[in-house]
C-alpha cells in the first residue's frame, strides 16, 4: 500500500493494531455509508482497502473456512 494514514502508517501497525483499526472501521462503516459526506466515504473506502490489503499481504495463505466458500468460487 503506497498511501498511508500519517497518524497510523499501515505497514508499521502490529497485527493487533491492524485488527483494532479494522474493527473500528467495520463498526463505523454502515453509519459512514448512510450518513457520511462523500469525503468521509471516500476516506473510509481508502483506509479499508489499505488495512485489508495489508492483512492479505501479511497472510497470503490465510485459512479459508469451507463454510465461507460458495459453490463455483
Amino acid at each position: 500500500m503506497e498511501h498511508h494514514d500519517d497518524r497510523h502508517p499501515t505497514q508499521e501497525l502490529t497485527d493487533e493494531e491492524l485488527f483494532e483499526h479494522l474493527g473500528q472501521l467495520y463498526e463505523t462503516r454502515l453509519e459512514t455509508l448512510r450518513h457520511g459526506s462523500q469525503d468521509s466515504l471516500d476516506n473510509s473506502d481508502r483506509r479499508l482497502r489499505e488495512l485489508e490489503g495489508e492483512y492479505l499481504r501479511r497472510h497470503p495463505e490465510r485459512e479459508v473456512s469451507p463454510e465461507r466458500v460458495r459453490p463455483g468460487s
